[in-house]
């Protein structure tokens, strides 16, 4: 099933047209004489089942983002019946997710819940597809994101996303460093794809659909803002997930598992516009939340600064730069080297810079791993297999911030050797010796 497409049986979406990216259909056919995104009435006019759950799921409003419970433990003792029984009196989205979260891990999608809808038994799957209907229609995009993983679903166009990414030489990887990052670098077909995605999230669901659509975007800005990418070979998904939620968690002041939260809630329009301005390199901030609403400011160098709203429509505000509060120094470098090392953005000509180091030593060490002499002989500095090799090495470090410092040394590096300060820089160099040293020195210095 595809978000965005709905093949044979298209209907109109149940998200408003105010969402620029993403359109959630269906594409299973319809319960006949049902009527879309709720079960069909019976014929003597009583609810249905699937009604009858659903006549709670009307809200206000959209509630403040929780931390979601394991449903595995907290559901472990309860009784099928008792769960169908907590399905149709709770109120929340949120606790029908972790119940049919719990039916889904125990029993399965094609569960058989006991209820009968116009003859037909009303399987765990459909309340499911019911769930992930109201989330669309009350933009309930953390429970729309989970459920769609559960559904199966897949974003539109997830192959081709990728494969634009990769026609343009980037490489990409989806899951966390070390253990599970998983790196594409041919076309996959779309299940292949989904496949790999979940397979390195696990049981992880919201984040597998996130990495999607996270995919897709990064598609769209290297078509049309190719800028963004220079000196970036490969796009580690799962580390730019981290670093948003990051950024969520400095700035909003809460902890990384209700940053996580917050991230997973943001609207399609709202993720993009995130990520735009991570992609982007400069500096911002969020500045303000409230009702899932946030805004986004761009501190440039400049006296005019743009104002983007998160959670409406993107308005552009011209200010003195007066006006705009100094950013707070403390932790701002940290912040740098957190982001350009997860999204693997070295400075200019830096690979051919490394192929001349190598060219006075025996060798660079990083972390146990060794970029030998001979690769100069074997490959011209400009050459893409190079700056692989030498990539490779780099994303063995797992923390962004520390790959970022072991870059800036072998960039001092490079300095030695266009300065000819030596002739020969001798044998083998463990860089992080290097850093590991200044950072010594430094502490005296204080």
């Amino acid at each position: 099933e595809v978000l965005g497409m709905a093949g044979e049986d298209r209907r109109a979406s149940v998200i408003l047209p105010t969402n620029p990216f993403i359109e959630v259909t269906d594409t299973s056919a319809p319960t006949p004489n049902a009527s879309p995104g709720a079960g069909a009435s019976t014929t003597n006019g009583t609810p249905s089942p699937t009604e009858e759950i659903a006549m709670s799921w009307h809200t206000t409003g959209t509630k403040p983002p929780r931390v979601r419970n394991p449903s595995e433990t907290q559901y472990a003792d309860t009784e099928v019946e008792e769960l169908m029984a907590m399905l149709r009196e709770t109120e929340s989205l949120e606790e029908q997710g972790d119940i049919l979260q719990y039916l889904v891990d125990s029993q399965g999608l094609q569960f058989n819940t006991g209820m009968i809808e116009n003859g037909h038994p009303v399987l765990v799957k459909d309340l499911l597809k019911s769930l992930y209907e109201r989330a669309c229609q009350q933009k309930m995009w953390g429970i729309v994101r989970h459920t769609a993983g559960m559904l199966g679903k897949r974003v539109e166009d997830l192959a081709k996303a990728v494969t634009d990414l990769l026609v343009r030489q980037k490489q990409v990887t989806v899951g966390m460093p070390p253990a599970n990052e998983h790196t594409i670098v041919a076309p996959l077909p779309e299940n292949e794809l989904k496949s790999l995605i979940h397979q390195a999230y696990g049981d992880d669901e919201s984040t597998a659909m996130l990495t999607q659509e996270l995919l897709v975007y990064l598609a769209m800005f290297i078509r049309t803002e190719p800028q963004l990418f220079h000196e970036m070979l490969r796009l580690r998904v799962g580390l730019i997930i981290q670093v948003m939620a990051t950024e969520l968690s400095r700035t909003l002041i809460c902890t990384g598992e209700e940053a996580s939260e917050h991230l997973l809630n943001l609207s399609p329009f709202e993720m993009k516009n995130l990520l735009h301005h991570i992609m982007s390199g400069k500096e911002f901030a969020i500045s303000s939340v409230g009702r899932g609403n946030f805004s986004v400011i761009s501190c440039k160098s400049s006296r005019v600064s743009k104002k983007s709203q998160i959670g409406g429509l993107l308005n552009v505000d011209q200010t003195d730069g007066n006006d705009i509060m100094e950013p707070d120094r403390q932790g701002q470098w940290l912040r740098r080297r957190r982001l350009d090392g997860a999204l693997n953005r070295v400075p200019r000509d830096f690979y051919p810079r490394v192929w001349q180091v190598l060219e006075r030593c025996q060798g660079l060490v990083i972390e146990g791993k060794v970029l030998p002499q001979n690769l100069t002989q074997e490959m011209t500095p400009g050459e893409l297999k190079f700056a692989l090799a030498v990539e490779t090495v780099l994303n063995t470090i797992p923390q962004p911030e520390y790959r970022q410092l072991i870059v800036e040394a072998l960039m001092v590096l490079t300095l030695v050797t266009e300065y000819n300060v030596v002739a020969s820089l001798g044998g083998l160099i463990a860089v992080e010796h290097l850093v590991h040293k200044a950072n010594a020195i430094f502490l005296e210095d204080q």
